[in-house]
């Protein structure tokens, strides 16, 4: 750990400062705070230890606050009361200038006190006390024999951004009210301060609206289809019931909206708008461009069409109920009115909508978007409110005062920000934490891709192409967690866990003191709090991460292990068996000369630490040797290039991870040329279906064999029999074994579906088709 990256030191001796260095890993305090000098001593916490406030009610409240978090843990009934001679002090100084939720933290021997503006800085700095304290502070039940001490330090501390926002998606699946607070305590703990609430979506409408009771009536519930792959859900049918779902009443909602506040995090609600409403127009097909019939989908929609009318002024007075209804519930400064991934069809071909952009003097559907969000941006800022969407709400033209989301990269926050709009960043590459964190052979369910601890620590909120001055209209940054593939609390909890602390120390601590190194130590106690709090958590940084590469010079393979961990034990086996303490430790890159099952992990004092990482090896007669494709495969997935399919290397659930091949719209049609005449018994090859991303499993596989390369004797046609609407996330390897012949070259031609088959969310458009490792035996 780098420390003087991090802290400006007392003057010492090399050994004071040796020691200064040790201590201050052991605080472990996550974000990092902008200046810390640790101090020789502690304070101990004793049961008779008093807390007093001084400043006004919110210093008041404060202190009744941590009161009751050193409860569960320590037993301790700590009183509270008003004045400055505590043990520990809590103080509102409202007579010096502080930055917004900056706070003074001094632990002394004898008394800690706690100093800032406002009650907010106040309440920061109790997470970072509770932090100081050991992990077992976080257990909800007494812990025993442990010693209550904080060592002394002086923390001066503030946030690097306004806006340090998490978001959970409620729409595709429900979380009920108690969850919704333990996800809210999960971002206090981490200094979060802005709770993102998609609400309503395609799959259902959560909120109760008085006016229009059929919204959670009808909208809050869908048919049941769990079972199934989430893109491949049939629509309900006639006589069919809508029994999965749930909405939240006005009551819960203003409940766990004070219970936010409580911890000083805002909730901002989001309800979508012009499109994502299938749910609401189930409930309301008057709203529509069609006046329907819709039932609400059970699964994945693409493209999406299903779509408010533009061109009805009976929309936007029902739009302009619901946000009614909604600002009285949300106190907050932003509603979120989502404006992403509309598909305009309908609009083109509604005469309503048609006739809005005659008269309005619009030139496209386009902007016809841009009237929506405008007219809406008017009506939230008449009753004192602030607009944000994703960053679609650009299209068109941007309302006058509006908040752009920047999600589909960093350009939308760029064009925002250059043309004086403020933006919020929540980049898909970043921030998106409902694709896996790990390899997805071990990982829950998820959108494929990958977004790992390191990435995530690895962003920048603030685009280096921005002046200092627009640089200011980036007011922060956020994660999301969309739900499709989450069904469950614990889920949640492993999906945000920990890119959530990597996400909290980037958008807290300045950017000149953040370290990877550094932050890795750290979050290893973290890691302890978190199993005393009963979170479910991901353990992936310290998992082993595996590339393969094939040596043509030695016709080998290349084993690398690599670890977000720093200077990790990496022990592993080659025979498919779990590693152990005292398997073979890893120290450079293998070499594989012949098939294997590699399992590799982390160790720390005997003990492992993490999953098991397992990469299949495959050596064969196709190993290395040259692939002519005769069906040309995307530009857009090449993996490794042409010898991607014979390098011994079995991709993972990632279409992504570099080691698949993909064909759009087309059959796969390959020959590999062994080098020289060679008997072989078997032939096989693998392939991925991930339909939520149009990927389907082929048809058939048709294997053929040749001397010459130019006639081909057929040696069998293997049918997959797999229904694409069965499909859902899976890999499939397809073989044929056959008496000894005599080839030199291989010819495998896989029937793909070559589009999308109906009912699935990309009906009619090109299918994709992925290959990873073609073998011959």
């Amino acid at each position: 750990m780098r420390l003087s990256s991090f802290f400006t030191l007392v003057a010492a001796t090399l050994l004071l400062t040796s020691c200064n260095e040790s201590r201050i890993k052991k605080t472990s305090l996550v974000p990092l705070p902008v200046e810390m000098k640790l101090q020789t001593g502690h304070f101990r916490l004793k049961p008779d230890a008093r807390i007093t406030w001084s400043g006004g009610a919110g210093a008041a409240i404060t202190s009744g606050q941590l009161a009751a978090m050193l409860q569960p843990a320590t037993g301790y009934h700590l009183a509270t009361a008003g004045g400055t001679d505590g043990d520990i002090r809590l103080l509102i100084d409202a007579t010096t200038t502080w930055k917004k939720e900056e706070y003074l933290l001094e632990v002394r021997r004898k008394s800690i006190t706690l100093t800032a503006g406002t009650a907010e800085g106040l309440f920061r700095g109790t997470q970072t006390l509770m932090q100081l304290l050991p992990p077992e502070i976080c257990s909800d039940d007494p812990a025993g024999n442990v010693k209550w001490r904080i060592p002394c330090v002086r923390i001066t501390d503030y946030p690097r951004f306004g806006w340090r926002g998490m978001h959970l998606d409620v729409s595709r699946h429900f979380f009920d009210k108690e969850f919704v607070k333990k996800y809210i305590d999960i971002l206090a703990m981490h200094k979060i301060n802005v709770f993102h609430w998609h609400l309503v979506d395609d799959q259902g409408w959560r909120i109760e609206i008085k006016k229009y009771p059929k919204l959670t009536e009808i909208g809050a519930w869908r048919v049941d289809r769990e079972e199934m792959p989430w893109d491949s859900r049939e629509p309900q049918q006639p006589g069919e019931k809508a029994t999965y779902g749930g909405f939240y009443t006005q009551d819960d909602i203003r409940e766990i909206v004070d219970y936010a506040a409580e911890r000083y995090i805002t909730v901002v609600p989001e309800i979508e708008m012009p499109a994502h409403v299938g749910s609401a127009l189930a409930a309301c097909p008057e709203y529509s461009c069609t006046d329907g019939p819709f039932t609400v989908p059970p699964g994945g929609v693409w493209p999406i069409t299903d779509i408010y009318c533009a061109g009805k002024d009976e929309t936007f007075a029902f739009l302009e109920d619901v946000l009614t209804e909604v600002m009285d519930l949300f106190p907050s400064e932003y509603i979120h009115i989502g404006g992403d991934e509309a598909d305009k069809k309908e609009w083109k071909r509604c005469p309503d909508c048609q006739t809005r952009i005659r008269t309005e003097g619009l030139k496209d559907e386009h902007e016809l978007q841009s009237y929506f969000i405008r007219r809406i941006e008017r009506f939230l800022v008449d009753n004192g409110r602030k607009l944000i969407g994703w960053d679609e709400i650009l299209q068109g033209g941007l309302a006058p005062e509006a908040t752009v989301m920047s999600w589909q990269g960093f350009e939308g926050g760029i064009k925002a920000a250059t043309s004086g709009h403020r933006a919020v960043m929540a980049p898909v590459s970043h921030c998106y934490f409902n694709v896996y964190q790990g390899d997805p052979a071990t990982e829950p369910e998820s959108f494929r891709g990958q977004l790992t601890l390191r990435k995530v620590y690895s962003f920048e909120p603030v685009p280096p192409e921005l002046s200092p001055e627009e640089s200011e209209y980036i007011i922060g940054a956020q994660g999301c967690l969309w739900t499709e593939y989450i069904t469950n609390g614990a889920t949640a909890e492993y999906m945000i866990l920990p890119r959530l602390t990597a996400l909290s120390e980037v958008v807290w601590t300045p950017a000149g003191q953040r370290s990877w190194e550094g932050f890795n130590h750290r979050l290893t106690k973290m890691m302890k709090r978190f199993d005393e709090a009963g979170f479910n958590y991901s353990r992936g940084s310290c998992r082993v991460d595996m590339s393969a590469s094939f040596d043509e010079g030695s016709n080998s393979i290349l084993l690398e292990m690599i670890s977000e961990q720093p200077s990790p034990e990496i022990r592993y086996t080659t025979d498919g068996t779990d590693p152990q303490a005292d398997s073979p430790r890893y120290r450079k890159a293998l070499k594989m000369d012949e098939s294997a099952t590699v399992r590799a992990a982390i160790f720390d004092n005997g003990k492992m630490i993490g999953s098991i990482s397992q990469k299949k090896i495959s050596i064969n007669k196709a190993t290395g040797r040259q692939v002519n494709y005769n069906i040309p495969i995307s530009d857009r997935y090449r993996g490794q290039g042409n010898n991607t399919l014979v390098n011994g290397i079995r991709g993972t659930g990632d279409f992504n991870d570099g080691h698949w091949q993909g064909f759009e719209g087309t059959d796969m049609d390959v020959v590999i040329d062994l080098g020289k005449e060679a008997d072989i018994t078997t032939v096989s090859s693998s392939f991925m279906a991930a339909v939520g991303s149009w990927i389907f499993l082929p048809r058939s596989v048709e294997y053929s064999f040749s001397v010459d390369g130019l006639q081909f004797t057929p040696l069998e046609t293997v049918n997959t029999g797999i229904d694409p609407a069965e499909q859902g996330n899976m890999t499939e390897t397809y073989s044929s074994s056959f008496p000894a012949v005599t080839a030199r070259y291989v010819r495998i031609v896989a029937r793909g579906l070559i589009t999308c088959p109906p009912l699935h969310a990309g009906a009619g458009n090109k299918a994709w088709l992925f290959c990873d490792e073609i073998a011959v035996e």
